[in-house]
């Protein structure tokens, strides 16, 4: 099945300028996000407390705001569905310290005269666990990038190592600006999410490189633009297979998943997405930008090949006896 089938080239990397703009335009529109809104921490970073409650019919969240609000346990306190209008969660940005105290005890009595309901669950995450899990979420970001940056050096060339990570931190920050616009709790889901972007969009960007790499070294053309357009039009078929039953599945997830892994697949749902244009108009427009001189490359595989046969003909001179 081909929807790009290679009859012609695309002038692809004739439109990167117009996607470099809308690139910054909305790495501008995220970071001025992270900066004035700032990312909302769940209860996994920040500390806190999550009750999961169940009424036997649609919970009446109105009448549970009023009774909390007369307990100062429950101050700040913020009251979700979760999953179905029966089910709620209450969030609360502090967690108690007496360990006699049984949250879900407490719960009960407050919201006693709003109807037949469980507790379902209760979630306590101290302040010092939280920062630390933040912690530590942040350096798993940075040890993730900094593996890619050697491992890409190390299979093709310092400027594509460059270039793809560039392309991974647009990824990045586009979804983190699209979780701070909708107001997503940062929680451990959408710190594996974002993990899981760079792993996609990584990958996504390897096989464009490895076309691009391969047009270098086979084609006779010097003109780099060319070559990445012939490279990266090779590659649409398979992009645009694999982008859409990626993006498919995480819809499915996002739209039936329910509340529990929501955070997570909307996350996901926007890192495929961007990821994928990433590859074709971020990752290979750069590369070209750094100015990769493929003259320069043909003579140094020349000179590389030159080596090899020479070293092969003093193989088999020693092995033959003649020296």
């Amino acid at each position: 099945m081909e929807f790009f089938k290679y009859t012609r080239i695309f002038n692809l990397m004739g439109q990167s300028k117009k996607a470099m703009i809308a690139s910054l335009t909305l790495l501008f529109i995220s970071y001025a996000l992270l900066a004035t809104k700032g990312l909302n921490y769940g209860v996994d970073f920040a500390g806190g407390t999550i009750v999961q409650v169940k009424y036997d019919t649609e919970a009446p969240i109105d009448a549970m705001r009023e009774k909390l609000k007369t307990d100062i346990v429950f101050s700040g306190a913020t009251i979700t569905e979760f999953g179905s209008p029966n089910e709620v969660v209450i969030r609360m940005k502090t967690s108690t310290g007496n360990v006699s105290t049984d949250v879900g005890d407490v719960t009960r009595e407050a919201l006693k005269g709003t109807g037949n309901f469980e507790i379902r669950r209760v979630d306590i995450v101290g302040p010092t666990v939280g920062a630390e899990l933040k912690e530590k979420g942040i350096m798993s970001l940075v040890l993730a990038v900094i593996g890619i940056l050697i491992y890409v050096a190390f299979r093709f060339e310092w400027r594509f190592a460059i270039a793809s990570i560039l392309a991974l931190i647009h990824d990045v920050s586009i979804a983190l600006g699209a979780i701070t616009l909708v107001g997503l709790d940062v929680n451990l889901d959408v710190l594996a999410a974002l993990l899981t972007i760079l792993g996609y969009s990584l990958n996504d960007t390897i096989i464009v490189f490895d076309r691009i790499r391969e047009g270098i070294t086979k084609s006779k053309n010097t003109d780099l633009t060319e070559i990445v357009n012939e490279s990266v039009t090779r590659t649409l078929a398979r992009t645009t297979l694999t982008s859409l039953t990626t993006f498919f599945v995480v819809f499915t997830l996002f739209i039936f998943g329910g509340e529990i892994i929501h955070s997570f697949a909307f996350t996901l749902l926007v890192g495929v997405i961007v990821g994928t244009y990433s590859s074709i108009f971020v990752a290979s427009p750069i590369l070209i930008a750094f100015g990769f001189d493929v003259k320069k490359y043909h003579e140094k595989l020349a000179v590389k090949s030159k080596r090899e046969a020479e070293k092969q003909r003093m193989r088999e001179q020693f092995e033959s006896g003649v020296m």
